[in-house]
Parts: C-alpha cells; sequence; structure tokens
C-alpha cells in the first residue's frame, strides 16, 4: 500500500488558492479597514472575526450538502470550482471601494517633498480626535489634534530620519501622524459610508464563497485516499496549503505592501494577481483531478485491501454500540483541558495572525510580509522533524515545548518598537517569527491527534467538531478583545498573546490523556498528520 503522492498533490491545490486568499485576507484587509476607511482596532477586530462566525455554520452545511451531490464530476468538485471562481473574482471587486476611498484620501498619501507638508496641514487643519501619545493607557482619552501638538511643530515632523548611516522611517511619523492619519480617514468616512458599506457587503459574498467549498475540499482528501495512508496524504495537503500563504507574502514583499509609504496604496494589481494565482491553482486542480475515478479507485483498493467502509445498518448499530463507551471521569477532565487549551492558544496565536499586518507598520516600521515569511519557512522546515520527535517523545511534552517557544517569542517580541536600535529591531523580529513558526508548527501538528485520540470509533467526526468549535471560537473572540486593547495602547497586542499562551500551557500541563505514541514503525509523515476522519 502507497500513496499516490502525484495525486495528492494535485487535489493539495484546492488547499493551495484557499490558503493564497486566507493570507491576502488577513494581511491586507485589517490594514484597509484601519488605514483607508479609518476603523477602530476593535471594529477591524470584528470584521476580521466575520469568516470564523460564518464557518461556524457554512461548514456543516456545504460539507453536509456535498455528501449528497452525485454530479458527473464527483461530490466536491463542483462545490470547489463554482465557489473559488466566486471567491477570486470578488476578492478583484474589492478593490473598487478600496481604490474609491484611496482617491478621496488623495491629499493625505504623499510622503515626501512639498505635497508631504501639504498632507501634515490638510489633516491638522481637519483637527481629528485622537490618543494622547504622551500618556498612552488603558483608560487613555482622546482629544482633538489641535490640543496635542501646534501646526507647526505637526507638520515639521519628517517621513524619514537617518539612522546608522540607512534613512528609516521616523518613530514620530509612526506615533503621530499615522494615527490622525487614520482618524482623518475615519471623518472621511463619516462625511460618506457608501465605500465602506460597498466593502463590506463584497466581502461578505467573497467569504461566503469560502465557506461553500472550505468543507468539500477538506472532504476530498479521504474521498480518494483509503484510510491507512490518509495521515501521509494530510501533510503533504498541509504543505500545499502553506505554499500559497508563501506566495501571496512574496507578492506583497515585491509590491511593498508592508512598506510604511504605501499604507494608502492601491491595493488593486495586488489583488488581481492574488485572485489570478488563484484561478492558476484551479485550473490545474480541474486539469488533473478526476474525483469520480479516483473515489472509485479508492472504495476498490479499499475492498481489495479489507478496508471497506461498512453498510449504514451496521454503522447506525456500532454508533449505538459505542455511545453507551463513556469516557471516564479522568478522560473527560482531559478533554475538557485540552479543547481549553485550544482556545488559549488561538486566541494568543490569532489575534498575532489578525492584526500584525497593522502592528507591524505602526508600531514596529518593519515590512509584515518578511517577518511572517520566515514565520512560515520556519514552520515548514520544523514540520518533519517535529513529526519525528512527536513519535519518540509522545504528543503532550512537544505541545508544551512549542506553547514555551511561542510564548517567549510573543513575550521577547513585545519589548520591541520603532524607537528600537534598527540593527536590534531587523535582526531580533525575524529570529522571534523563525521561533513563533516552529512553536505554532510543534502545537499543530500534535493538537488535534489528541482529541480524536479520545474518541471511540465512529464518533471521530463528533469530536473533530469538538476541535474546530474550539478554534473557530477563539478567532471569532480574539480579534474582537485584541482590537479593543490596540486601540488604547497598540503595544498590547504581543503581551496579549503571550499571556493567552500563557494560560494554554497551565492546562495543557495538567492533560493526563490523549498522548498515544504513533507506532514505531509509521513514516515521519505518519507522525504529522491530522484526522484520517
Amino acid at each position: 500500500m502507497k500513496l499516490n503522492y502525484k495525486r495528492v498533490i494535485f487535489v493539495g491545490f484546492a488547499f493551495f488558492l484557499i490558503s493564497a486568499f486566507w493570507q491576502a485576507y488577513d494581511t491586507i484587509v485589517p490594514k484597509i479597514l484601519t488605514d483607508k476607511f479609518g476603523l477602530a482596532q476593535v471594529w477591524s477586530g470584528a470584521i476580521m472575526a466575520l469568516d470564523n462566525i460564518f464557518a461556524l455554520f457554512l461548514l456543516p452545511i456545504f460539507g453536509a450538502v456535498s455528501d449528497k451531490v452525485n454530479s458527473k464530476h464527483g461530490r466536491r468538485t463542483p462545490f470547489i470550482v463554482i465557489g473559488a471562481v466566486l471567491a477570486a473574482v470578488l476578492l478583484v471587486t474589492l478593490a473598487v471601494p478600496d481604490a474609491l476611498q484611496r482617491n478621496r484620501l488623495e491629499a493625505v498619501t504623499a510622503t515626501e517633498g512639498e505635497a508631504y507638508t501639504e498632507a501634515l496641514e490638510t489633516i491638522w487643519d481637519a483637527n481629528p480626535n485622537v490618543t494622547d501619545w504622551e500618556e498612552e493607557k488603558l483608560d487613555a482619552k482622546k482629544y482633538p489634534l489641535q490640543e496635542l501638538i501646534g501646526k507647526e511643530a505637526f507638520t515639521a515632523i519628517p517621513f524619514t530620519v537617518e539612522e546608522d548611516g540607512k534613512e528609516v522611517t521616523n518613530p514620530d511619523y509612526t506615533k503621530i501622524v499615522v494615527p490622525a492619519r487614520q482618524s482623518y480617514a475615519a471623518q472621511v468616512t463619516s462625511h460618506n459610508p457608501a465605500p465602506l458599506i460597498i466593502f463590506m457587503v463584497l466581502l461578505f459574498f467573497a467569504l461566503v464563497a469560502m465557506g461553500s467549498f472550505r468543507s468539500p475540499a477538506v472532504a476530498l482528501m479521504p474521498d480518494v485516499t483509503v484510510k491507512p495512508l490518509r495521515s501521509k496524504a494530510n501533510a503533504v495537503i498541509n504543505l500545499m496549503g502553506t505554499a500559497g500563504g508563501i506566495l501571496v507574502l512574496l507578492l506583497g514583499t515585491i509590491l511593498g505592501t508592508g512598506k510604511a509609504k504605501n499604507a494608502l496604496m492601491n491595493y488593486t494589481l495586488f489583488f488581481s494577481i492574488v485572485a489570478g494565482i488563484m484561478l492558476i491553482g484551479l485550473a490545474v486542480f480541474i486539469w488533473k483531478v478526476r474525483e469520480k475515478k479516483w473515489a472509485a479507485e479508492m472504495q476498490e483498493e479499499s475492498l481489495r485491501l479489507g478496508l471497506e467502509e461498512v453498510s449504514a445498518e451496521v454503522e447506525k448499530s456500532d454508533a449505538a454500540s459505542i455511545e453507551t463507551r463513556k469516557l471516564s471521569r479522568g478522560e473527560k477532565i482531559s478533554l475538557f483541558l485540552i479543547l481549553a487549551s485550544v482556545v488559549f492558544w488561538f486566541m494568543g496565536y490569532n489575534a498575532v495572525t489578525s492584526k500584525y499586518s497593522v502592528y507591524a507598520s505602526t508600531v514596529l516600521d518593519v515590512d509584515y510580509n518578511t517577518t511572517l515569511l520566515i514565520a512560515q519557512a520556519a514552520a515548514i522546515a520544523a514540520y518533519l522533524p517535529v513529526g519525528f520527535l512527536s513519535s519518540k517523545l509522545g504528543r503532550k511534552k512537544m505541545i508544551l515545548g512549542g506553547v514555551v517557544i511561542l510564548g517567549v517569542s510573543f513575550f521577547a517580541a513585545s519589548f520591541l518598537s520603532a524607537d528600537s536600535p534598527s540593527l536590534v529591531k531587523n535582526l531580533l523580529m525575524p529570529i522571534l517569527f523563525a521561533m513563533a513558526g516552529i512553536g505554532w508548527a510543534t502545537i499543530n501538528v500534535n493538537s488535534y491527534p489528541m482529541v480524536v485520540e479520545l474518541a471511540k470509533g465512529s464518533n471521530v467526526g463528533k469530536y473533530t467538531g469538538f476541535y474546530y468549535t474550539a478554534s473557530m471560537s477563539a478567532q471569532i473572540i480574539t480579534p474582537v478583545f485584541s482590537g479593543a486593547l490596540m486601540d488604547v495602547n497598540t503595544r498590547t497586542l504581543f503581551p496579549y498573546a503571550a499571556i493567552f499562551v500563557a494560560l494554554a500551557f497551565v492546562t495543557m500541563f495538567f492533560v493526563r490523556h490523549g498522548d498515544a505514541k504513533p507506532d514505531a514503525k509509521q513514516t515521519v509523515l505518519d507522525g504529522m498528520g491530522g484526522g484520517d476522519d
């Protein structure tokens, strides 16, 4: 029995295009909401949580509907094709309201020369409300800009300063001008919210389109892969998804989406290229994937190997007997603690991933693309050794180690700001994000298997639901909570994340069940894999 890696890679193109969309969504949409429309971080966070809110009901609905489809192209392929095309088209249309709003902010987009001074004058004359940057604290209030700084002093703030012989973005620009410019954008939006309304409507439909085919895409892999090989296949598909995300980050680096001077850039080209990447991935999927043929071959191989699916009647009776086998008290406590850990580490990690593009430009003055690329590259490099070590040391020890690495990286990052020496900042942030990528890979590889280890036979799907309910609930809540804190003090992001990751260590430490080691004969990829069902 051998995994057909080519086949799995072609199926993985569905995950490739999905990850490309979400990488663009997670990094660019929060910047548009705060920089272009001037939304507060709490409202930006609430919008960034919408995809997880939709996922709570869209994923099971479309997953169940696709189970009952029997088209000539298969059960899952029609959903993947239609959903991906709609999502790509809608992603491009997001550039329309974005460009409309940018045109309304044209007077404040300059970052050099006489036009830059005029831009600062426009902001100061509008007298937007901003937090006092000298006394930023949890109970800080907002004041009219003109009460905090004179026009001459404000317009004299340079965009760049020289540091160590290099031109770098002025920390005062990041601390004073950027919040004032965002508040000015909020004024413009309040006078005419039409572009924001159009943007939100298009975003709503784009998220629904993505939700319509995510479950069918997830279900396709087990549809065409026999059970003993699904862990290997799952690992390959995860790597395909990561490749899609990395490609979008590389695009952002090339186009300069993370540079301070491009905070109000037009994203039409960026969205168009990402949509093109999605459609190319879909084209490869359509060209190579033969769902009905491969699913039939999988069933034949399962029969030949004695792995065929049980009949509905037998499955029903087996499920009934399984339900009578209750978890012990210790197992129930462990399940609760694992799920609590899932909530806590997603609260910390997702706060960073959903807000870092904003944080990087407003607090650190670094290109978010570079640091996120390093994190993803480190995660990819960690998959194989993490899978090997997990088979040797056990899942719980590896998760605890990953939590420590992730927590330390977030805690250390909280001490860096635009005022930090460039050499220290530019050297340390990549190291910390590499650590975060390794820590997250270590957690991610082992957490889901610990949950389903407690499942009994046919209720693996039920326990899978427990896992995703916990993770999605955290991802709904944390952008709002972290955004509310960032509205008061932007630098709360990394301490917030570090605290929740530390809580995950506490709950995980007391877990006593679910730590079965993989069979010694399994390959490294088996150790990397998620659930089989």
